[in-house]
């Protein structure tokens, strides 16, 4: 398939039996990028545990594609102080052969239409700083960059920084 390929889908709430497909979409950022800084696989087991915790009290979407789960994305509590309870910090992953066809953007347009139902002020996307297409597609949704935390992950190896890009929602 041509990645700039269009692909006809749908976006729905999750659901716990969606954890296999989210854990395979994960994993492959888990173990071959930069863009999640955890190193250990995730289980279906604890996928589907965080998809029951995230999506009790947040925003979680799916985008469906022939029958699979291509992509998924949600917001969680930013910080665990009362004061941060309307900022939300936002998880974005698609599936590695439907990268590039705009679901990432679908998806994010939908979880910030939720989070403007919600009590939610602000939106925050903590991004690997050599990730530049996930900050390119953010920055086009209306998110800025407003901070920049040097050599804070350590990955195959190497130091990262993260990028902060934020989202105001009024």
């Amino acid at each position: 398939m041509d990645k700039r390929e269009p692909v006809g889908g749908i976006i729905r709430r999750v659901a716990a039996e969606d954890a296999a497909e989210i854990a395979n979409i994960y994993n492959v950022y888990v173990t071959r990028s930069t863009a999640s800084f955890e190193v250990e696989p995730v289980g279906v087991d604890s996928m589907r545990q965080r998809i029951e915790q995230i999506s009790a009290h947040y925003p979680y979407w799916v985008y469906e594609a022939g029958g699979r789960v291509v992509g998924y994305c949600y917001a969680h509590e930013w910080k665990e102080r009362p004061a941060y309870r309307c900022t939300y910090e936002t998880t974005v992953y698609v599936a590695e052969d439907y990268v590039g066809r705009g679901i990432g953007r679908q998806l994010m347009e939908r979880l910030i239409d939720s989070c403007r139902l919600c009590e939610c002020r602000a939106l925050i996307a903590c991004i690997t700083a050599e990730n530049e297409a996930s900050i390119a597609m953010h920055r086009k949704l209306g998110f800025e960059p407003v901070s920049r935390f040097r050599e804070v992950g350590r990955k195959f190896g190497r130091w990262l920084d993260v990028v902060d890009c934020e989202l105001l929602l009024h």
